[in-house]
């Protein structure tokens, strides 16, 4: 049975899918100069993800089905951004056009909500999406704070083994590196 026309751009009529990527671990697995310019290396990933969530070309294929074939989910993407690649978040997301920041109690602009994935209100990223996420402390927190955050079926992609643990613990299924990055390359 096909979904209904639009269901699966508009996220339903099926589970929700995001693959949650720790940034730095993936750029530390490509020898391209990040180690240089982390935030440069960081709009490069996050341009090479956009035009993989745009091809189609990602998708987890899901438990076969009754007749042997698999059925497979479009994701959504959550790239989780720290340290010195956090520069980076100012050059990937433009501000709305004539939206004035919203000012603090200190007369200062108030930090994006999702600048802590811990108490941010974190909506499914839609098949397709690409968000970006900053962490304020850890990256391996605040990584596993999206993943017990969000719902539907989560896919970390790390080789950090105490993160793939904590991710699998919050319930997460973990892919290396190189799975994301083969799919970038085509």
């Amino acid at each position: 049975m096909r979904p209904a026309y639009g269901a699966e751009e508009m996220g339903i009529g099926g589970q929700l899918v995001t693959i949650v990527v720790d940034v730095a671990n993936v750029m530390g697995s490509r020898p391209d100069g990040w180690w240089r310019d982390r935030a440069g290396a960081a709009v490069r990933l996050h341009a090479d993800i956009v035009r993989l969530a745009a091809s189609g070309r990602a998708t987890l294929p899901d438990e076969p089905g009754e007749d042997g074939t698999e059925r497979a989910g479009v994701p959504g993407f959550v790239m989780v951004l720290e340290g010195a690649a956090k520069a980076a978040a100012a050059r990937l997301t433009p501000p709305e056009p004539d939206a004035p920041p919203e000012l603090g109690a200190a007369g200062e602009p108030d930090p994006p909500p999702e600048l802590d994935p811990a108490h941010a209100d974190l909506r499914p990223a839609r098949p397709g999406e690409v968000r970006v996420v900053q962490a304020v402390g850890s990256g391996d927190d605040a990584i596993v704070a999206v993943v017990r955050r969000l719902p539907g079926r989560r896919v970390v992609v790390t080789a950090d083994r105490a993160l793939r643990e904590r991710c699998v613990s919050a319930g997460a299924e973990i892919r290396g590196p190189g799975w994301l990055l083969g799919l970038i390359r085509g």
